[in-house]
């Protein structure tokens, strides 16, 4: 028999918590399939993994850094110890259930349930008092499998982790012909100090990516290979993005350009009305100009035509799409000492000895790592159950979120951490503040087609904004994401305390903290 219990959370990471605070007064149940807290920070990082972002905009809005002034990115074992203080400072760790992973997911309502009495095409009351959702779970990798029952499920595995992405080969090309050792990042991740300089030292290494994880990958295997002993690091770059050294362009603080009201001002955002949006066109050319100094200053300040590292796309996409990655300090240093090569390929595979690119070019290897990304979307599939398993796709590749948070199909559910921002963090809190007067039913959701409406009307604006859009990333319209969340609380949405600051000072968290 299962045990009934109001709100169920799957996950404990960022997202994870953010919603175990919000709905502590539900007493929740967290399930958390490792044996800590964290999520990506915990079991996807390297040594020199560290935030893209000051401190200061990634915290909770309640609970500040101790020192949030300190300018230094925080490392991840900085971040676990932050999110191990919020749990104990909120009494959060009596909700988490430790080395216990869902397995299976249960559609266990009926239409009655779902629907909640209300009429045709509204989403009705998140908790209706009886069980719609059973879930399966296994401790520590027992084969006994204990159920639970839950009026509302709020999924918190998020986009990253747990499941890699591996690129798929032509037969007899992939790593079964390769003589070397093959691994993914999110196994390198598992390694301690030891293994994994033993791993890359004096060996021939190829790092497939050019995102966050590939560039720390070849930083530390660059370490591991000093002095005349050590081989070189190459990179395989399929698609170029644009990467930051820090937080200053042309000595003038970056946010200035996307992370205030008056820069996002220049960009597109839903529900902006015709005025908004001729202006919107009329003042593109800003918004251009925007992204033609960062870039300018970036191909001033970094080797990126030297070693053929510039994007011909404009800086503004990897923006839009959540893809800005910031440098460690000694990566082009590391590439000037000729430990760190780039390879650009669009096409390659495995022969005996290395990998084979589309130009017929060979390069030897002793190990390859693939920082090739992860699988959100089949670690979902694999938990749940077949008719709403379809609906984790759409036609444009994103699963459509009302608020990022509720799919207007799923009844009784939610999720936090699948649409991205520059600040997942301070997204994943304030949607959860939003979420949990939704479930005490402070205010009502529109009907399904409002919201799928609306999710549409952001999806359409992401692919007018960057070719990278399956990320499903808010970035150019973060602000006024929290400004119709608060709306929609009853929040006042300006935050600040005078027009000066409301205009051309960032957003963080601590803006919406409650008073």
């Amino acid at each position: 028999m299962a045990v009934f219990s109001k709100i169920g959370i799957i996950g404990g990471g960022i997202s994870g918590l953010a919603a175990a605070k919000q709905l502590s007064g539900h007493s929740p149940v967290v399930f958390e399939a490792t044996d800590s807290l964290g999520g990506v920070w915990k079991h996807c990082s390297f040594r020199s993994t560290k935030l893209q972002t000051p401190r200061c905009d990634y915290e909770f809005s309640d609970f500040p850094w101790t020192e949030r002034d300190n300018s230094s990115f925080p490392s991840y074992e900085e971040i676990l110890d932050y999110l191990y203080s919020y749990a104990s400072h909120f009494d959060l760790l009596k909700f988490v259930k430790f080395n216990t992973k869902v397995v299976e997911i249960r559609f266990v309502g009926d239409r009655e349930t779902a629907d909640c009495g209300v009429k045709p095409g509204e989403y009705g009351s998140l908790l209706t008092g009886r069980p719609v959702w059973e879930v399966a779970v296994q401790t520590n990798q027992s084969d006994t499998v204990q159920w639970y029952a839950f009026e509302f499920l709020v999924v918190c595995t998020g986009k990253y982790g747990d499941e890699p992405k591996i690129p798929t080969f032509p037969r007899n090309k992939g790593p079964e012909v390769f003589q070397g050792q093959v691994l993914h990042s999110l196994d390198y991740s598992k390694l301690d100090q030891e293994a994994s300089t033993e791993l890359f030292k004096g060996k021939k290494v190829v790092v497939v990516g050019y995102k966050k994880s590939a560039i720390d990958l070849a930083v530390e295997c660059a370490e591991a290979n000093q002095g005349p002993e050590g081989q070189p690091c190459t990179m395989v770059v399929r698609t170029l993005h644009w990467t930051v050294p820090h937080y200053s362009i042309w000595g003038l603080p970056f946010y200035l350009f996307y992370s205030t009201r008056s820069s996002q001002f220049l960009h597109e955002r839903p529900n902006q009305g015709l005025l908004r949006t001729l202006l919107c066109h009329l003042l593109s050319p800003m918004r251009r100009a925007a992204s033609k100094i960062i870039e300018s200053y970036l191909v001033w300040k970094l080797p990126l035509q030297k070693y053929g590292l510039k994007p011909d796309h404009p800086f503004e996409e990897d923006y839009a799409s959540c893809q800005m990655a910031i440098l460690p300090e000694n990566f082009f240093s590391e590439a000037d000492k000729g430990k760190i090569l780039f390879k650009r390929a669009s096409k390659w595979w495995f022969y005996e000895g290395g990998v084979q690119f589309d130009d017929n070019t060979k390069l030897e290897a002793d190990v390859v790592v693939l920082a090739t990304g992860y699988d959100g979307k089949k670690k979902l599939k694999a938990i749940f159950p077949g008719p709403f398993r379809s609906l984790m796709e759409f036609p444009s590749g994103m699963m459509p979120l009302y608020r990022g948070t509720i799919h207007p199909f799923i009844p009784n559910m939610a999720f936090v951490g699948y649409v991205e921002s520059v600040s997942n963090l301070h997204t994943a809190e304030i949607r959860c503040k939003w979420l949990a007067r939704l479930v005490d039913d402070r205010f009502k959701l529109p009907n399904v087609e409002k919201m799928l409406e609306q999710t549409t009307t952001e999806m359409e604006i992401m692919k007018r904004t960057t070719r990278f859009y399956k990320r499903n990333c808010i970035s150019t319209f973060s602000i006024n994401h929290s400004d119709e969340i608060c709306e929609e609380m009853g929040w006042t949405s300006w935050r600040k305390k005078n027009w000066l600051a409301e205009v051309f000072s960032p957003y963080n968290s601590q803006d919406y903290e409650e008073k």
